[in-house]
């Protein structure tokens, strides 16, 4: 049984969620959030990312990383263009793009739960990132950005999600980038919607792990230090955004090796039997496109070195019968030979980065299924690093939950 916990959000006035929402805090650089927080002092960009305040050269970790990110939230909350509820709410949010909508419900889930497996992980989470959020949680007093779950959806849920978002106008409109549209509305009858996720068995990580230990180890602290039980205060839930699995969509994530020998591409060529293509992205699982020196290739993945689920997936197939024996990448969260391009960045991006020298090769993935997420969840197994890429992504300082 799934617990959701509504809560008082704090919402940015109509009329500035423009100059507010920004891009979650783990698809952009340093750099990246510097320049788009250019000649905009009120983005949310100033509490997720506050190091583009300080000094160049302040280390990531620094204390004054964390105190500024407080101080800039505190700063925001109280401008007079925040304003929090004054009664519990559900807030429903929905995203749509060319093609593609998707409608969930904005609320918070239990750290109980995640803990107890009631909501399933798919990826391992790495402890200093952990760290990182942990701190900024702790010392903010708040959890500034939203997690992203999926569930198998109910009648009942989409009846009530419904029954706000066809009756009424919503609350909040915004178009962020890439011409997305961010849609909220707000409800007080919150009954419903906690009765229907009573009857939903399992919950879903899609996008956002490491913020979802955070909150875990955020509840385990302050529930030492304040004497509290598990489930008593505030922040014993974090904010979530639950869609419906059918309404989820997961692009690639792509792979460049930045050296590359051509006696291994030789070998790789010949061993797997590369093509010259015209397709820049497979068409198929199972199959991956390689670009190397302006030509992009057609390759058949190997077969799956055992049964288990998560050595099905066309990453883990990668990984196991390419990357590593062939590349010599044992880990490919620590090798510093390989990095990881989103989806949403597109194939161009794979040429600029070796046809600029960034890389020598790159590998275009077709991308991990929905089913294949929740079948490595329930299975209890983990998938290599960088296996999905959800679009569209929930924007930061629309909603804003604090302890």
């Amino acid at each position: 049984m799934a617990t959701i916990h509504p809560f008082k959000g704090w919402l940015p006035h109509k009329d500035k969620v423009d100059e507010v929402a920004c891009v979650p805090y783990d698809v952009i650089s340093t750099e990246e959030a510097a320049e788009m927080a250019v000649n905009k002092p009120d983005s949310f960009l100033h509490v997720i990312r506050p190091e583009i305040d300080l000094p160049d050269g302040t280390p990531f970790h620094h204390d004054t990383v964390y105190a500024k990110g407080a101080e800039n939230l505190n700063k925001l909350l109280s401008s007079g263009f925040f304003e929090q509820d004054k009664k519990h709410a559900i807030y429903i949010y929905q995203l749509e793009t060319a093609g593609h909508t998707q409608t969930g419900v904005f609320t918070c889930a239990s750290v109980q739960d995640y803990d107890n497996d009631v909501i399933l992980k798919h990826e391992l989470t790495r402890p200093d990132k952990e760290d990182d959020r942990t701190r900024h949680i702790l010392t903010q007093q708040a959890h500034a950005e939203p997690v992203m779950l999926t569930f198998k959806d109910t009648a009942d849920i989409t009846f009530h999600i419904e029954k706000l978002t066809l009756t009424n106008e919503p609350l909040i409109e915004h178009e962020g980038e890439g011409g997305v549209i961010h849609r909220i509305w707000k409800t007080f009858n919150t009954a419903d919607f906690v009765e229907g996720f009573a009857s939903i068995n399992k919950l879903y990580v899609a996008d956002g792990h490491h913020r979802c230990k955070s909150a875990s180890r955020v509840a385990e602290q302050l529930r030492r230090e304040r004497n509290t039980f598990a489930g008593e205060e505030e922040f014993e839930y974090f904010p979530v955004v639950l869609f419906p699995m059918d309404q989820m969509r997961i692009l690639p994530y792509n792979r460049i090796i930045k050296k590359v020998d051509s006696s291994i591409f030789n070998k790789l060529k010949n061993q797997f039997k590369l093509t010259e293509t015209g397709d820049k992205s497979p068409s198929k699982k199972g199959v991956v496109s390689v670009y190397y020196s302006g030509m992009w290739y057609s390759m058949k993945l190997p077969e799956p070195a055992t049964d288990n689920v998560v050595d099905s997936l066309d990453v883990a197939r990668l990984q196991n019968g390419v990357l590593e024996p062939l590349f010599g990448i044992e880990n490919p969260r620590t090798d510093e030979n390989i990095s990881f391009v989103g989806g949403i960045r597109g194939t161009a991006e794979l040429e600029k980065l070796v046809n600029n020298q960034k890389a020598d090769l790159a590998f275009s993935m077709y991308p991990t299924s929905i089913q294949e997420l929740i079948d490595v969840s329930d299975k209890g197994e983990l998938m290599p690093p960088k296996s999905t890429w959800f679009e569209p992504k929930i924007k930061s300082g629309i909603i804003v939950h604090t302890f």
